[in-house]
Order: C-alpha cells, then structure tokens, then sequence
C-alpha cells in the first residue's frame, strides 16, 4: 500500500472536516485539532533491538536524528513484568524466539497527522504506546502521553488509515486486531482522544500485516501462525504431515475486512488455495504483501518461499467448490492463486527450522504504477526490484553495491516513487529508485532496524536538532565504494534467561 502519498494528501487536508468510520452510520467527525503546522516528510526508522528510532528527511536522505529512546520506561515495564509468571514467560517466549535472543523494544511505528506523537508498538513489552517526538527526541523520559496494553502479550505490525486518524494494532497472541483513534476528536457527541481504544476485528493465529485500500473502506489482513514453535516441515521425506503442521502453526488467514463494520467479506486460506492451484505443501502463512492499484491483484510472500505469490481476488474459484471452511467462513467463490515468480534461493542447505521467525522473505512493496515489485529478501541477503509483468528481477546485495545487505526485513513505498528497505543485520537502510534502479543512499541506523514508515515531524522540531556529529548524509551506490556502518547498540538491559524455557 501507498502509506507516505496516501497519508501525504490526508495532511493537506487535516484542517478541514473528515468522515469518520468508526462504527455504524459513517458520522461526520468534529475535529478538535488545531491547524496543522509546517511538516517536514520523514523516514521513520525502528531499531527494534535497541529500543530507538532514526529520522532520515525523506527528501534529502539526510539523518535528521538518531538514537531517539522510545522505550524511556523500559527498566519499569519489565519489572513490572517480573511480577507476573505468565507475562514473564511470555517475554523469555518473545526473547529467545521472535527477537532471536533480544527484547524487541520498536516493531512498528507511525506519526499523527500534525507530527508531534509517533504510535509505537513494543513487542517485548506488549503494549503500544504515543510519544511526544520533541521530548524523546530532546531525551526526556517522560516522552510517552499515552499507553495501551494489549489483551495478550505481545504487539507487532500496525496499519493506519488513509487520513490517518485511526490505527490497527496487531494483538499477536489473541488472534485479533484492535483500533485505537491517532486524533482527538467528537463523534456523535462523544469525545474520543487519541490513544483510545475502539473496535477489533477476528484474526487467525499470530495476526500480522494490516494494510487499508487507498479509500479507506477496505482493510487487508493475514495471520502468520506461531512463528516461534517448531516443526516448520510438512513433510518427513515422502511422507506428508501437513495435518500435524497445521496443528502446530494454527489457523493462518488472508482476509479483507470492510471497514465500515469491521465485518469479515472474504476469508482465505493460502495454503489450501496454492495446493488447489498445483500447488502442494506451501505455507498458508502470508507475509508482507503489496496491493496493486486496481485493488484486485495481490502479491505476498509466505513462510519458508523464496518469491512471490500472485493472487487474483475477482477471479472465480478454481475448482468452483467449497473446500474448506476458515474459523467458520466457507472458501469464497472468487480468489485463485495465477502464478508464483520464483525468486533465488542462496540458503539451499539451510535448515527451515533456522529460517528467522519462520521468513524466506519478509518486505514487499510495489511503484506507484502497479509495474514492479521490491523484495527483501531476509534469509537470502538481496534485496531485489521485480518486473510485475515478466518476473526478471535486479538484486542487491553486497556484491552488487559494495555494501551490507545482511538481513533485510522490511521494503515500503517511499516518497518520490522510491522504495525503503531496512537491512536489519547490516544495521542500515537502503533507498531504491523504482524507475531507474538506482541506489539512491545507504544509512546507518540503529541496532537492527526493523520497520521503516513514512512520517511527518513539524519543522520546528526539526530546526530544535543540532547535526549529528555521525552523520554522514546519503551514499550513493555509484560511488562504487564500501561504506562503513555506524551501529548504535543503546541502552540493551539484559536478564538472566529462564531455564525453564527452551532456547531457539
């Protein structure tokens, strides 16, 4: 989805009146909302393990901030953690599994409208907090003016609406996604603040990516199933045990859900459907995904594959049964898998059981013209721009660019019909433009950086920062040089593990 010129033009438009989808009869929302100020575009880089955010001017390239704490109250939350055994045991789960071996502190994160918070939601701590960007950044600790625990125990992937007033957060072990309002606000005569809670929505196992149509009435979902258990094979030589996986891994949906009611229109099982299209045995866990712009195309990646999925939601069903039932909903009568791009696999003699978080590939995006595709390609080191139409790709990688490509975790659309790749192992962040191939800059950031937005910070903010004495502005790929990296490993607190709990 085209989060940064979705969420581009709803800022123009943020001091005038906007409907609100919040429930029922679609009322006309009052904002209370003062003007919106003078906005710088930004980068918004999570580094996950350190608990900090990187602001890079989207424009320019050029580091803004680094090393900005969004986890001030770290020491607190988790000994508050302590206290209870279930929590506990939840966060030793998340360590050792998901953060292979470290808290994860920032997963996802976007910024309100007028830029003065940032949405982050904290997978270690379970929880999605607001922050003041002007105090963190100014290194306060009393940056966060809002909390919300989730009912389970960990956060992950959150998605916000083309006007950017609401924000979907992923409730990863209670198989929900749950709204919270980004402005405040009255609707129907009721004050709503940002940091609210509103609706949910049912998911399957392990909720993940949450993506809305550019006009806001459609959310797209899936669910990746639990990542963090074994028995990533569904077959022991010739002999089938896709049952026993699926027990394993749990339900593992793709659904569109209509915004209006955050009712479920169309729920499909991936696994089920690429075995009903020849082909057998792959995961029904998708991963990122990237809409095409006429909203009927989706490309996704799913555990343990090494390309893309093609996935035609208007066309009939392929065999014109219904096959299966998801959680209650029967197999839709439209959707079929049309083709799979294969994609380079570097790992061959890999394990799937070492595959991070059960990911061959996890980042998708696609160009503004719905014409090509860019791929991180995590367990492979590439990153790749894919032609749409006849599956040639470009990669980049170390060889390629003379720079680390190690890990990369995440790809978005940016401004400027560019996209934004996180390579989270290398510590950095690459920026490609879509219609030249170009690498237009290589940045160091923080201590593996993970998810990557497109944000807003009102340039009086900006003009508070003083130049960084690390950095370095942007590299370009055509210097042909190797560009040392800069990697800020801030604040890690580490605990004694708990025996009880098997390592990874």
């Amino acid at each position: 989805m085209r989060t940064a010129r979705l969420v581009a033009a709803a800022t123009a438009a943020a001091a005038a009146s906007v409907l609100a989808v919040v429930g029922p009869g679609d009322p006309v929302a009052e904002s209370a909302e003062a003007a919106t100020p003078s906005l710088r575009d930004v980068m918004l880089v999570g580094n996950n393990w350190a608990g900090t955010a990187t602001i890079v001017d989207a424009r320019t390239k050029k580091i803004l901030k680094t090393g900005i704490d969004l986890a001030p109250d770290r020491a607190q939350e988790i000994a508050d953690i302590q206290k209870k055994p279930d929590q506990l045991a939840f966060y030793y789960l998340i360590q050792q599994g998901p953060g292979e071996g470290h808290d994860q502190l920032v997963d996802d994160m976007f910024t309100t409208k007028d830029g003065r918070f940032v949405a982050v939601s904290r997978p270690s701590l379970a929880d999605v907090v607001w922050v003041d960007l002007a105090k963190a950044a100014a290194g306060s600790t009393d940056s966060i003016v809002r909390e919300q625990q989730m009912d389970g125990y960990r956060t992950d992937h959150m998605g916000l609406s083309p006007d950017g007033r609401r924000l979907l957060v992923s409730d990863s072990t209670k198989a929900q996604v749950v709204e919270y309002s980004m402005v405040d606000e009255t609707v129907d005569g009721k004050q709503v603040k940002m940091g609210d809670r509103l609706r949910s929505f049912a998911s399957g196992e392990t909720p993940h990516e949450n993506n809305y149509s550019p006009d806001g009435s459609r959310i797209y979902h899936a669910s990746i199933g639990k990542v963090y258990l074994p028995g990533d094979q569904n077959s022991i030589g010739p002999i089938k045990i896709g049952p026993l996986h699926d027990a394993i891994k749990g339900d593992r949906w793709y659904e569109i859900v209509d915004n209006k009611t955050f009712g479920i229109t169309h729920r499909w099982d991936m696994g089920k459907e690429l075995a009903e299209a020849g082909h057998e045995g792959m995961s029904s866990a998708v991963r990122p995904m990237a809409v095409a712009p006429d909203q009927r195309f989706i490309y996704f990646q799913v555990s343990y594959f090494h390309g893309i999925v093609e996935f035609d939601t208007q066309a009939a069903d392929l065999d014109g049964k219904v096959t299966y039932t998801a959680g209650g909903i029967p197999e839709p009568r439209v959707g079929r898998v049309t083709r799979l791009i294969d994609l380079p696999n570097r790992i061959p003699d890999v394990p799937l059981e070492e595959y991070v978080n059960d990911s061959a590939h996890h980042g998708l995006a696609m160009d503004a013209a719905g014409k090509t595709l860019c791929v991180a390609g995590t367990m492979d080191d590439y990153a790749a721009l894919v032609d749409r139409e006849s599956g040639e790709a470009r990669f980049y990688d170390e060889k390629t660019t003379g720079h680390g490509y190690k890990k990369p975790y995440w790809s978005v659309e940016g401004l400027d019909d560019t996209c934004w790749i996180s390579l989270s192992d290398s510590d950095a962040v690459a920026v490609i433009d879509f219609a030249t191939g170009r690498e237009l800059a290589y940045l160091p950031v923080g201590d593996h950086p993970q998810r990557v937005r497109h944000g807003f910070v009102p340039e009086s903010v900006v003009a508070s920062w003083t130049t960084v004495g690390t950095n370095p502005g942007p590299s370009f790929s055509g210097s042909g040089g190797l560009i040392p990296l800069v990697s800020s490993v801030l604040g890690r607190v580490l605990f004694v593990l708990n025996p009880l709990l098997p390592l990874r």
